[in-house]
């Protein structure tokens, strides 16, 4: 689990210390906050230094340059950028353009990690690790980008490793997990309970032949994926993931904006899914603007079935001078700072007035 997240000068946070909790964390704020950069960043981190990602029974003692040099590159392509000097905050005449830091705590000490990126120069930088992990994390994480992944899985992992994409390396890493064998036995059964209200929504279930996905339905048999909707597809990706354990138990899952093109009726079932993958052990991080998923994760949680779920609520705020500043609490009204709600708030307000 990962129970802390510290940065200094980090694009848009001059400083932050986030603290999680075991079981879901949501992240708020308007649109170039910064909510993204806190789940990639976690991601890449936490994936590099993952046994599933090229390093099972490799010694991490061994591979410490390497290591160093793969946390750089993992950074670069997941946000997508020429050099991790775009990492730095902005802050001009400051001696603080210099770099960045950044430290992971997680409830296994043996997986803490500190760094820091110095710059040198306009062009050359050095990232050093301050802190090396003992152990491999011996869980996976999963990265959920805003838009499904079905209709452009065939052949997309092999094309974007030998061509340059306008696709950070979250989707690479995805589609690597959409093509994993489905689970068999014990956990197959438990995949299977934990699939029944997304099939339920989807209308069918999520089906991978011959390189392409489909939705495979009672009536109407299988249907291309392209072919349904997107909210759909959606669904069909997070149960797919579900299937072939990749989200079942003892991981991660960072997911940017669930409820996009979701419809409310589809908003609520993911937001039960979620809660669900927290109850078998999986550590949930999103990050939203959506009203409607907020309150309806704030009101399933006080639900017999979730109330063991530990909760973590956090609140980006820009201020006048570019900066944002991270709010936290255990629930979604300790946070004094929900900005990015205001406008939906307003409008509410506006609506009932109408009937007056």
């Amino acid at each position: 689990m990962l129970k802390q997240l510290k940065i200094e000068n980090f694009t848009v946070f001059p400083k932050a210390d986030l603290q999680f909790a075991s079981g879901l964390n949501v992240i708020v704020g308007e649109n170039g906050c910064g909510k993204s950069h806190l789940l990639k960043l976690a991601y890449s981190f936490i994936a590099k230094g993952s046994v599933f990602h090229g390093n099972r029974g490799k010694k991490i003692a061994d591979t410490e340059f390497r290591l160093l040099s793969g946390y750089a590159d993992k950074l670069v392509n997941v946000f997508h950028i020429e050099s991790l000097h775009e990492l730095i905050k902005k802050q001009p005449n400051k001696i603080n353009n210099k770099g960045f830091r950044a430290k992971l705590n997680f409830s296994d000490s043996n997986l803490d990690c500190t760094f820091n990126y110095y710059k040198h120069g306009k062009l050359g930088g050095e990232l050093d690790l301050e802190l090396y992990p003992k152990e491999w994390n011996p869980t996976i994480p999963v990265f959920m980008p805003t838009r499904e992944l079905l209709t452009i899985y065939p052949g997309f992992v092999s094309i974007y490793e030998s061509h340059y994409l306008e696709f950070d390396e979250t989707y690479r890493d995805t589609c690597i997990l959409l093509g994993l064998p489905l689970l068999k036995g014990k956990r197959e059964q438990q995949a299977k309970e934990m699939l029944k209200p997304l099939e339920k929504a989807m209308g069918g279930k999520a089906l991978l032949e011959n390189g392409r996905f489909y939705l495979s339905t009672p009536n109407k048999g299988k249907i291309e994926i392209s072919m349904v909707a997107e909210g759909q597809r959606k669904l069909a990706m997070l149960a797919q993931l579900i299937a072939n354990g990749s989200l079942l138990e003892s991981g991660y899952l960072f997911w940017d904006e669930p409820e996009s093109n979701l419809n409310p009726k589809l908003i609520k079932v993911i937001a039960k899914v979620i809660l669900n993958l927290c109850n078998s052990g999986i550590q949930v991080f999103i990050a939203s603007h959506s009203l409607f998923l907020l309150r309806e994760l704030e009101i399933l949680s006080k639900h017999d079935e979730f109330k063991q779920v530990e909760s973590r609520y956090f609140a980006l705020r820009l201020e006048d001078n570019e900066s944002v500043e991270v709010e936290q609490g255990d629930t979604l009204y300790d946070l004094q700072t929900l900005v990015l709600l205001d406008e939906q708030l307003l409008q509410s307000d506006r609506f009932m007035e109408l009937g007056d």
